[in-house]
């Protein structure tokens, strides 16, 4: 085939998949040229204010000097080498930053290269400190309905089952069990009721749960939604007390984007294994980690055994020189002022949505601020819109929301704002 003569954004059309699209009829794409602070740079010259801050990664915008030095020093030194009988200073380093900032008792760190496997991680060290620790029928696990923990086959398996976008394999997933949806909002009065459901599966089934697995306080691309931090208390209570052990995904939710340093912290809890990603590498690279308690590991490597994952590019020193100036960078930031700006802002200027007929819902923790519909959106042509206001900001289903860049400046985001209350509401 010759496709010389194509430009490349017609090569891309014919050739490329996107995410969650079609090679047949696909969504319009729009070419990027360059990208500097808050701002995508289309290839006519128009500049898109990021409200998605690229999936929530990019939480010091981009183009950032100091990340841009990290990258230069150390591509002049290695950019890979297998991690298989060789360590290097970069993760070293990097594992060392994770144990101090993430929850107590997490002290073992293991590299790979995306959230989605990061999870398939965390879900395997279960399984195996299972298989170790004579519970060799405990092959099973237990989440919450409303869920996402990514595209890989163990982390769809406790994707919600229902509104999730894995029906199509159901047939070959594992079949685990989900409690109902926490439904108590993260500022409302706590009703006891709502852990029953939870409450009554891992009784019922603790004799063959690995894990337990939950997005604290936030669940993501399931549903955008924000429950109440003791519902996240007493599941650790309960797993605590029928000894399964407690996966905490905080890849969406990890780096301070809900007002502290991990979402699990408004609840005042650790989990056993935890997942971080996205922000990690402030959306410069891909790079994951799975964390876990010096218990859980010495059940998994115990009588001579070891953990069976092994990534090509597992604990990459490029990314790990970059995931180092990115966490070097927040930690030494106004970050918490940064959130409780946003937060407060997206409060007040969402606000009219409210009265909208269009609008079921808002709802704001941190740095999201989410309009959820009462009809699913039309992707293609709303997103078309956003970019004529001059922004980008990308629907999925029913929800319309923001996770901006922290170094966004108010004027920038009451843009994004006014963009989702104009759109949302007529």
């Amino acid at each position: 085939m010759n496709t010389s003569k194509q430009s490349w954004q017609q090569f891309d059309a014919d050739h490329i998949w996107h995410p969650y699209t079609s090679l047949t009829n696909p969504l319009p794409t729009y070419s990027i040229e360059s990208a500097s602070g808050v701002r995508l740079k289309l290839t006519n010259g128009t500049e898109l204010i990021d409200g998605m801050s690229s999936w929530w990664a990019a939480i010091h915008g981009y183009n950032h000097p100091a990340i841009n030095q990290a990258i230069a020093e150390q591509t002049a030194k290695m950019t890979h080498v297998m991690f298989g009988g060789i360590s290097h200073k970069p993760a070293t380093a990097l594992a060392q930053k994770l144990i101090e900032l993430t929850p107590t008792q997490l002290e073992n760190v293991f590299f790979s290269d995306s959230g989605s496997v990061a999870v398939e991680v965390a879900m395997k060290m279960a399984l195996q400190y299972c298989q170790n620790t004579n519970k060799k029928e405990h092959n099973k696990f237990l989440t919450i309905r409303g869920g996402y923990h990514g595209d890989t086959f163990l982390a769809m398996s406790v994707c919600d089952p229902v509104t999730g976008m894995h029906s199509l394999f159901n047939k070959v997933l594992q079949k685990n069990y989900f409690a109902d949806k926490p439904t108590r909002r993260f500022n409302e009065q706590w009703n006891a009721q709502d852990i029953n459901s939870f409450k009554q599966l891992i009784r019922q089934h603790h004799n063959e749960l690995a894990a337990v697995i939950l997005e604290p306080i936030v669940q993501g691309a399931g549903g955008m939604w924000f429950y109440h931090p003791e519902y996240l208390r007493q599941v650790r209570e309960l797993c605590d007390k029928y000894n399964v052990l407690l996966i905490l995904d905080e890849i969406a939710t990890g780096f301070g984007r809900t007002g502290v340093m991990f979402a699990c912290e408004h609840s005042g809890i650790s989990p056993d294994i935890m997942c971080v990603g996205k922000a990690l590498t402030g959306g410069n690279i891909s790079l994951a980690a799975t964390l876990s308690t010096k218990q859980v590991a010495e059940g998994i490597c115990n009588n001579n055994h070891v953990f069976m994952h092994g990534p090509t590019f597992m604990g990459n020193p490029l990314a790990c020189a970059i995931a180092n100036a990115s966490l070097d960078l927040l930690c030494n930031s106004p970050w918490q002022q940064n959130i409780t700006r946003i937060e407060k802002t997206l409060q007040i200027g969402l606000e009219p949505c409210r009265k909208s007929p269009n609008v079921a819902d808002v709802r704001v923790l941190g740095a999201i601020g989410v309009v959820e519909l009462k009809k699913q959106v039309n992707q293609a042509t709303t997103q078309a819109e956003f970019v004529k206001q001059g922004v980008w900001i990308r629907p999925f289903g029913k929800l319309v929301y923001l996770m901006p860049p922290f170094i966004i400046d108010d004027k920038d985001l009451q843009q994004l704002i006014s963009a989702v209350v104009e759109i949302t509401t007529k």
